[in-house]
């Protein structure tokens, strides 16, 4: 009997998901001894009943590396660890299922898991490691905010998208001599805003782990104007705050989702920046999922192969318990509790920040 390894991919869609899921399949498809199915909707899968798991062959793999998003599904909500349950008064509850999930494994002859999916994600196959599963990790997150490596797949794809909106509003900022300001994702890491911005050419780029002063931002962008013409751009992450504030979010309702839901900084800037005095046309554009989708660029392509097939490499010599990682130039891996350790914050001293600043990017202090 065939040796099976279940995929699941957990968390926010992210361009490059199906990479991995192809590599995965096809490096498996060279030992005769096993078989690769899909969770879909990631552990969703395996709880929902009837349970929705489905076989991964060279046939439902094949092309699918150049589609974004994956062919499996995936989800935030909820997890092993906190199923979410109606409780008898109507409100909602949530009930710790992992248990039940492992002897369902079991049951379905699962040898191992490969679960790809970002920090949320990768601290649930800690837990679920803890609990005797046979887990592999693999890192996923347009954010780059897992320090383990160097990037995550999908991170340079939601940058090219980023920096091409950049591209786009210089033109329809200088024709008609206005300021954008565009708002980008990212969370508590600015690594999407500070790279679209040096690589759009961006005024201004405001992250989370340096707090703005509208006085600042008020003497760039007046700068830029002469006579009332000219433009600038404004680069905000979505997690971005003025020095001695806090960032943008509302708390979600959604049922079993747990994270905060950041956005909405872009419209609160030009507000702050009208209160402060500045009386430029402005205009926000907040770029949301277009960052998550579509095709995956060649780059995150190639790293995305290269996790999967290492990935399935980590099970066959039962190496489990750990995260495919990249650390330039090659793709190792590293304990889950190392890829979960530390959260990865663009450092306000490092090399990127100071070109940004030596070619006359504002950050904001």
């Amino acid at each position: 009997m065939r040796k099976r390894v279940l995929v699941a991919t957990g968390g926010g869609d992210c361009p490059g998901l199906n990479a991995v899921i192809r590599a995965i399949v096809l490096r498996a498809s060279r030992e005769r001894d096993w078989e690769v199915v899909g969770s879909i909707n990631a552990f969703d899968g395996i709880l929902n009943e009837p349970n929705e798991v489905v076989v991964l062959g060279e046939r439902e793999v094949a092309g699918i590396h150049i589609r974004g998003g994956t062919i499996i599904g995936t989800t935030n909500k909820g997890g092993p660890f906190a199923w979410p349950i109606r409780n008898p008064d109507g409100s909602w509850g949530s009930a710790d299922r992992s248990d039940e999930m492992l002897r369902r494994l079991q049951y379905l002859g699962v040898e191992a898991v490969i679960n790809i999916g970002g920090d949320g994600s990768q601290r649930i196959s800690q837990m679920l490691m803890d609990k005797g599963c046979n887990i592999i990790g693999v890192p996923k997150t347009i954010d780059n905010d897992l320090s383990a490596t160097d990037f995550t797949f999908g991170f340079q794809t939601a940058v090219q998208e980023a920096t091409t909106a950049v591209d786009k509003l210089v033109t329809t900022a200088a024709s008609h001599n206005r300021v954008f300001v565009l708002e980008v994702m990212g969370r508590y890491a600015g690594w999407i805003a500070l790279h679209s911005a040096v690589a759009g050419g961006a005024d201004v780029c405001l992250i989370p782990e340096i707090p703005y002063d509208l006085e600042k931002i008020k003497e760039k962008i007046n700068s830029r104007f002469y006579r009332g013409r000219g433009y600038a751009i404004i680069v905000i992450a979505e997690g971005a705050k003025p020095a001695g504030g806090e960032a943008s979010y509302e708390e979600n309702d959604e049922v079993g989702y747990k994270d905060m839901r950041l956005g909405g900084v872009a419209s609160k800037l030009i507000h702050e920046l009208k209160e402060a005095g500045l009386d430029t046309d402005m205009r926000e554009t907040v770029l949301g999922h277009l960052q998550r989708g579509g095709t995956p660029i060649a780059y995150d392509r190639v790293l995305a192969t290269q996790f999967g097939a290492k990935a399935f490499e980590l099970v066959l010599n039962g190496e489990y318990g750990k995260m495919v990682a990249y650390r330039h130039p090659n793709v190792i891996s590293v304990p889950f509790g190392d890829a979960i350790n530390q959260y990865n914050f663009v450092d306000p001293d490092s090399h990127l920040i100071k070109a940004a600043r030596g070619v006359g990017i504002c950050m904001g202090d």
